[in-house]
């Protein structure tokens, strides 16, 4: 499955998953500027994404959870999700997401 992701600059990374890989996984993989520090475990924002519009339907339902946390990623908009709840399968094959430009790795 290829996700694609556009960079806060503008500039476009296609990468390849499985199904059931995480959208985090994938572009901590790939050196995406994705921080992902709570480790799934809901406890930050710091791996928001902005799902394209278009594709947005295409994703389950926010939890309250993931919903509560958004509240707090700088720049969050209608369509913005963790990407470490989005879960890869044959119905996300062509995802668009954009890294805001208030991403960041504190793995560097």
């Amino acid at each position: 499955m290829i996700v694609r992701f556009v960079r806060s600059e503008g500039s476009v990374e296609e990468v390849r998953g499985a199904a059931g890989d995480r959208l985090l996984d994938l572009a901590q993989a790939y050196d995406l500027p994705l921080e992902g520090t709570c480790g799934g475990q809901m406890a930050c924002s710091t791996c928001h994404v902005i799902v394209d519009p278009v594709d947005a339907p295409r994703l389950p339902a926010a939890s309250e959870e993931e919903e509560d946390m958004l509240d707090f990623a700088e720049g969050a908009v209608a369509t913005s999700r963790l990407a470490c709840q989005i879960v890869l399968d044959e119905s996300l094959d062509g995802l668009t997401v954009r890294v805001p430009a208030s991403a960041r790795d504190a793995r560097r």
